[in-house]
């Protein structure tokens, strides 16, 4: 692992989309790969999956402009090989003290450049979008979706537990755009409100039918 622990495990990382909270990509790789390995990629996947999204819905492809990520993805080659494909980062920079910059100029002007839109009210509320969005599918996926053990092997079964868990999370961010509601817990909500609200409406009507009965009565 990354703390140089000899413990078998698997690394699942996800990408979404800050518009609609929407996971657009997920990859499991080696727990031992740090974060700046593992976006390589990541990022390919979540890209390739919304060019098949939009070639599957006849819609313009639209491409990876922007890059929002915590502190755990910055490194001075990561945001200056984004920089070299036209994608502007918005990844949140460590305090590493001084830094020396021989011969890296270009990645010096990418990290500052990063620096800046970070400290921006744009960029600010672009990584507390990141931390709502992104951490919202974690709970889901490895919190109350149990998947922070799997009990299959190898990365490809892996891979498949998270495909099924994260195609989950979004069908109930679809349902919730249809209907208002996303799980199976807040449609039993729903049931029993709906259940309560019909119950109250034929008490209503009987107490109503009643007493008009009793006044029918009374008048004779």
């Amino acid at each position: 692992m990354k703390d140089g622990r000899t413990h078998l495990a698997h690394k699942a990382e996800h990408a979404i989309d800050l518009e609609t909270g929407a996971i657009v990509g997920a990859t499991v790789q080696g727990a031992d790969q740090g974060d700046t390995t593992t976006i390589q990629q990541t990022l390919p996947e979540a890209a390739e999956q919304l060019e098949a999204v939009a070639a599957a819905t006849d819609h313009t492809v639209k491409v990876v402009e922007e890059v929002v990520a915590d502190k755990g993805y910055h490194s001075r080659t990561t945001v200056h090989d984004l920089e070299m494909l036209e994608i502007r980062t918005y990844i949140s920079e460590p305090d590493r003290g001084p830094q020396s910059w021989t011969d890296q100029h270009t990645e010096r002007d990418a990290v500052y450049a990063n620096r800046r839109r970070i400290r921006g009210a744009r960029g600010k509320r672009l990584l507390r979008g990141r931390g709502e969005l992104l951490e919202r599918p974690c709970a889901h996926l490895y919190e109350t979706g149990g998947l922070r053990r799997g009990h299959v092997r190898g990365h490809e079964n892996v891979l498949k537990r998270l495909l099924i868990h994260a195609s989950a999370f979004n069908l109930g961010l679809w349902m919730r755009r249809l209907f208002g509601i996303g799980t199976p817990r807040a449609l039993q909500g729903a049931a029993l409100a709906l259940s309560a609200a019909i119950s109250l409406l034929w008490a209503l009507t009987f107490a109503v039918c009643a007493a008009g009965l009793a006044y029918k009565q009374a008048n004779r």
